[in-house]
């Protein structure tokens, strides 16, 4: 197949779907140099406060629809819209113009919104230039409003047959508003997983792409497409086989789907009596409903990004408690382990004065942000030590590569812990602390990182972009990132054995454990405890309870005898072919190319 019909995007919501392409382009309204009276000047200062005001009780009347067809949290995202429609110091900015060159009002504002944009796109944060799409949003209704248009919402759609949007930039405003019986699939050439309109894609079950650059160029008005939102693949104009095994691929997910449903309470345990936990991990509260309903055995990974989305500020003590909360309140009894903020990277909150970096990933992130800025650590460690009270929460820290880092953590927790106690207020004394092994320098320093901690847990993402130095998100290096090289197998068994000397509870929280293929290489590496995407739980479930121990035991030990990656692949796949049809797992690969690994 040739590659001018594929296209690489991020999947930020799952599912499969093909339809004919609406390319949706929502230009800006051409807005005219145009100087107005000195007697006209305040008039025009009126006229835009008058057109925040419609502006602001319209986000209003979208968030309200938002809640109604989301959830809170989905809703909360125009609150960013809001604030930002509001800001006194913008709009102060904006009135100086008006008044200082005698500008009209939507001059003003479009001078200003644009000096604005390029300082949020120019940014090294990825969530300021996710941010740009809410500033986008904002300039199109107030320009509308400010012009007089009468042609309604910028962003309303009229449809009468399914289609698959394809935008250069999805709105929030866009996404809630489209017709889910129509639109059955989105492609932005802009977005990250993060994104505001990618969060509202998820929640309200739109199958969707992100990221795709080019589509704009080689996708026109009724050609159909074929998009899967899990590994980010496009497929353009496909041919009626490669439709045909779309669907084939779909019926056989479904009537899987249906097998799975009589496991999904069931233990994970190995037809020799060999029992695994499996617990989940949660990315956004949307997902607590999802790892209750597919079985979780508390939460493996608690991802507290989702805590700075679309927010001006950086969330509270009493905030993160109140999450924490919830979420334990969700597992009684079961363990929750919270991951400390991950920032860094692409993920500073729009706030936060983010340092430039020529290679970010390999730069200020993680555990290093959070020592070297206590203001922000501090209040998250409050918040898990009160939501512990009484209850089996743990702290997780991330890409930890020395010892030092660890005992800091520590120290600042043991005081913070203390505090709380002088003021009466209800907290654990302590919480169990790990480590999240995401580097070969915490590989290779596992047996000294274990006398500081509590417990592993492995992330095989980042672990093995730093194994082989192959950027996970980078498209082109795609068929090089795999955690099944042999280098990885091999890191896998030796923190499992680090822990095991060590007695410490061990698990595995990356993609890997994920793949049902992959939850059987490390059951049969020694791993005891997994922590899983909420909707691959049954099916890892399923192949658990499947396969004998003794027989996951010799794939692995074949895995790290092996030379190459699809060698260990091929292992897998022939261990559980004994036991299973494993053409029911590949019902979850890409309807394209999977070119960007998740």
């Amino acid at each position: 197949m040739s590659d001018e019909r594929h296209l690489a995007g991020i999947g930020v919501s799952p599912g499969t779907a093909w339809a004919p392409a609406l390319v949706f382009r929502l230009e800006f309204p051409e807005i005219p140099d145009r100087t107005v009276g000195q007697d006209e000047v305040e008039g025009e200062v009126r006229r835009l406060r008058g057109a925040v005001r419609v502006v602001v009780d319209a986000l209003e009347a979208l968030k309200a629809r938002t809640l109604q067809r989301a959830g809170p949290e989905e809703a909360a995202i125009f609150d960013a819209q809001i604030l930002m429609a509001q800001d006194p110091d913008f709009l102060s900015a904006v009135e100086q113009v008006i008044r200082n060159n005698r500008f009209s009002a939507e001059t003003a504002f479009e001078f200003k919104a644009l000096e604005l944009r390029q300082l949020f796109s120019a940014s090294h944060s990825a969530n300021l230039r996710d941010r740009v799409a809410d500033l986008h949003a904002i300039q199109m209704r107030m320009l509308h409003r400010l012009q007089g248009r009468t042609d309604g919402d910028p962003w309303a759609l009229t449809l009468d047959e399914n289609v698959i949007v394809v935008a250069h930039e999805l709105s929030p405003g866009l996404t809630v508003q489209l017709d889910r019986e129509h639109v059955v699939g989105l492609v932005s050439e802009e977005g990250t997983r993060t994104s505001h309109a990618a969060i509202l894609a998820h929640s309200l079950g739109i199958p969707a792409v992100m990221g795709a650059k080019g589509a704009m160029a080689r996708v026109r008005d009724g050609m159909m497409v074929l998009l899967d939102g899990q590994t980010g693949g496009i497929l353009i104009d496909p041919t009626p086989d490669e439709l045909d095994a779309a669907r084939t691929r779909v019926s056989r997910r479904h009537r899987f789907t249906m097998q799975l449903e009589s496991v999904v309470h069931l233990p994970a345990e190995s037809p020799d009596g060999v029992r695994v936990t499996l617990m989940g991990n949660v990315d956004l509260p949307d997902e607590l409903e999802a790892g209750i309903r597919n079985g979780a055995e508390g939460v493996g990974l608690l991802r507290t990004e989702f805590l700075l989305t679309g927010r001006s500020a950086m969330p509270t003590e009493d905030e993160q408690l109140a999450y924490f909360q919830r979420v334990a309140s969700a597992f009684p009894d079961k363990n929750i382990i919270i991951r400390s903020f991950d920032l860094g990277g692409d993920k500073f909150p729009a706030t936060f004065e983010a340092p430039h970096e020529p290679n970010p990933f390999l730069g200020w992130r993680s555990i290093r942000v959070c020592l070297d800025q206590p203001e922000i650590f501090r209040p998250q460690l409050r918040a898990v030590l009160r939501a512990a009270y009484r209850r089996p929460i743990w702290l997780m820290l991330p890409l930890v590569t020395t010892v030092e880092e660890v005992e800091e953590a520590r120290e600042l927790l043991a005081e913070e812990a203390r505090r709380l106690h002088a003021e009466g207020l209800p907290a654990a004394d302590k919480v169990p602390v790990g480590v999240m092994i995401e580097t070969p320098a915490a590989v290779l320093l596992a047996d000294r990182l274990a006398e500081v901690s509590d417990f592993f847990s492995v992330g095989t993402n980042d672990l093995t972009q730093y194994t082989l130095a192959v950027d996970r998100g980078n498209a082109r290096l795609a068929s090089r990132f795999t955690a099944h090289h042999p280098a990885m197998i091999r890191q896998l068994r030796d923190v499992r054995l680090a822990g095991e000397v060590a007695g410490l509870h061990v698990s595995v929280c990356g993609e890997m454990a994920s793949d049902p293929l992959d939850a059987m290489l490390l059951a049969g590496l020694g791993y005891r405890a997994l922590s899983v995407a909420p909707p691959a739980l049954p099916a890892v479930k399923w192949l658990l309870r499947s396969v004998p121990m003794a027989e996951a035991e010799k794939a692995a030990a074949e895995a790290l005898e092996a030379r190459r990656a699809a060698d260990v692949v091929a292992a897998l796949r022939d261990t559980a072919a004994r036991h299973v049809d494993v053409r029911l797992l590949d019902a979850e690969g890409a309807v394209a190319r999977p070119l960007v690994p998740r």
